[in-house]
């Protein structure tokens, strides 16, 4: 039986195109900072929250450097490990395959440009996945997303993915980025890559859902952003920094 997750896997192999020459620090979109302290450190803070013991880090664009300076940085309790994917011009479940020898049972899976607070992470770190399947923590707060057509859309009927994409014409909560998986979710994307020379992630949650294998998780009032944008980072920063001032995370 799957249990909860204690490794955590973060991808961050892309180019970062949209979020170029924000920062006068970086040009690698995982080492750009969001109030104050860079997107991959803040992701694997999260990965502590929820109760992981390891990271695999995901690398492919800046490979070398993204890894040298989270190890330079990086003084949290989590045991560090970089995988790396020499294609990662390609969709990110090529990405999410890259992880698979450093994963074994259940896994929390999030991506580098995904801030959430902690009491996000907590709900996805005391869930227990279905047997073979996965789940992604969706978020109902529609009236809420900041961007929306630059969302990923959801449509869920009965706890379980329907249908996933970013132009589906139905839809009634949004991904936000984190998942609590099996290896039925490395399985699915293994099938779809193997089939079409590529693969995102979306693509192997379709595959689940049309085998009635992925569920959901509403997150209910919790805070999280994507940062893929100049906009989307102030937005981020704007409501991380309303959190601090209240004491809501750390």
């Amino acid at each position: 039986m799957p249990e909860k997750p204690r490794t955590g896997v973060i991808l961050a192999a892309g180019f970062g195109s949209r979020l170029r020459g924000v920062s006068s620090e970086t040009s690698l979109k995982p080492l750009t900072p969001v109030a104050g302290r860079p997107l991959l450190l803040r992701t694997l803070d999260s990965l502590a929250v929820a109760g992981c013991r390891r990271a695999v880090v995901v690398l492919g664009h800046g490979a070398e450097d993204v890894r040298d300076a989270v190890r330079a940085a990086y003084d949290g309790p989590l045991e560090l490990s970089f995988a790396f994917n020499p294609h990662y011009e390609l969709k990110n479940g090529v990405s999410v395959l890259a992880a698979r020898p450093f994963v074994e049972g259940t896994f929390l899976l999030t991506m580098a440009d995904h801030v959430f607070g902690d009491e996000v992470m907590a709900l996805s770190g005391g869930h227990t996945p279905a047997p073979g399947g996965a789940t992604l923590l969706v978020d109902y707060k529609l009236d809420a997303i900041f961007d929306m057509d630059d969302a990923t859309k959801v449509l869920e009927r009965e706890g379980r993915v329907v249908d996933i994409g970013k132009a589906i014409p139905e839809y009634n909560c949004i991904d936000t980025g984190a998942f609590v998986c099996t290896e039925g979710l490395l399985d699915a994307l293994e099938a779809v890559y193997a089939a079409q020379g590529d693969a995102s992630l979306s693509d192997g949650v379709a595959r689940l859902a049309a085998e009635g294998r992925m569920y959901v998780l509403d997150i209910g009032d919790g805070f999280w952003q994507d940062v893929d944008t100049p906009a989307m980072l102030r937005h981020a920063e704007t409501i991380l920094e309303q959190r601090e001032r209240i004491g809501v995370d750390g």
